[in-house]
């Protein structure tokens, strides 16, 4: 695999986009509705590109994780006392009507503190959006929720359920070390066992040091518990303080890898340096809904 190190600054291909008027616009509805997305939590390197389109991802749960991933820019709880608000989803459906969507994105941070790991708090944004709007199309991004069965989830109906391994199983340690790729893994297990029509995505940040034998052995795993969507994104550091940036993975490189990822049956592969679980979310959905 040819690898790209880069001390000083970023390959051009990893240029980033200028807020524009109608980006900014979709901020301040954001602040005025007093609703979090991961987009800017998580430092996203998409987010001004995809607010002028209209696209973006709430985040429920608050903005304070329990968990401490050395990879991720959300912000860690540092053992305070978190609350859960019970009226963020009503704030959520609120700001969806305001910006017009169609497609909604629900993610969260972990919240291992909550009886329920959070499960309830997403059942129930999704059925309040759905009571908004019964047609809308509405994927979440969850997080493993320790385990515990996911029925309430996937009995409120989302359209796409998405779970990230992240990264491959022997970072895991040093990157996720609250997290369990055997737990994750079982996340799509459980999701198709319980809606074998129910569309499962997942997601790999590639740069963290892992080898190409290693993606592919998450490939296939991924396939073994029927995994549909595969996206893979080049990993970049949030600050100096996060996981370090192992390499720059070519543009040739992701071909490779959506060529692999293509024989072992996947139905949707988006594999570049710039996508993320939620990129093109609703391109991606419309291309494999037909199929299941």
């Amino acid at each position: 695999m040819k690898k790209i190190v880069l001390k000083n600054r970023l390959p051009e291909w990893l240029r980033q986009d200028i807020p524009d008027a109608q980006a900014q616009a979709i901020l301040r509805s954001l602040k005025k509705q007093r609703v979090n997305t991961v987009c800017l939590e998580a430092r996203c390197p998409n987010w001004a590109r995809c607010f002028t389109k209209g696209r973006l991802a709430f985040m429920i749960l608050g903005s304070q994780c329990s968990r401490h991933c050395s990879f991720c820019a959300v912000g860690k709880s540092q053992n305070k006392t978190l609350t859960l608000d019970k009226e963020e989803p009503y704030r959520i459906v609120k700001a969806i009507k305001e910006l017009r969507l169609d497609f909604i994105i629900i993610t969260s941070v972990s919240r291992d503190d909550l009886s329920d790991a959070g499960a309830g708090q997403f059942a129930r944004t999704i059925s309040l959006i759905r009571e908004f709007k019964s047609d809308i199309k509405i994927e979440v991004l969850i997080p493993d929720f320790l385990g515990i069965p996911l029925s309430q989830i996937v009995s409120a109906h989302p359209d796409v359920l998405a779970h990230n391994l992240e990264t491959v199983p022997r970072l895991y340690p040093r990157i996720r070390p609250e997290a369990s790729y055997k737990r994750s893994l079982q996340v799509l297990r459980q999701t198709k066992e319980l809606s074998p029509h129910l569309i499962t995505k997942s997601s790999l940040l590639l740069g963290m040091g892992e080898e190409e034998q290693e993606v592919n052995s998450v490939m296939e795993d991924l396939r073994k518990v029927n995994c549909d969507i595969l996206v893979l994104g080049q990993y970049l550091a949030p600050s100096s303080r996060h996981y370090p940036v192992k390499e720059f993975i070519t543009i040739e490189q992701f071909q490779r890898y959506r060529e692999i990822a293509r024989g072992f049956g996947f139905k949707a592969v988006l594999a570049s340096p710039l996508a993320r679980t939620s990129y093109q979310a609703q391109g991606v959905f419309n291309s494999v809904s037909h199929l299941l």
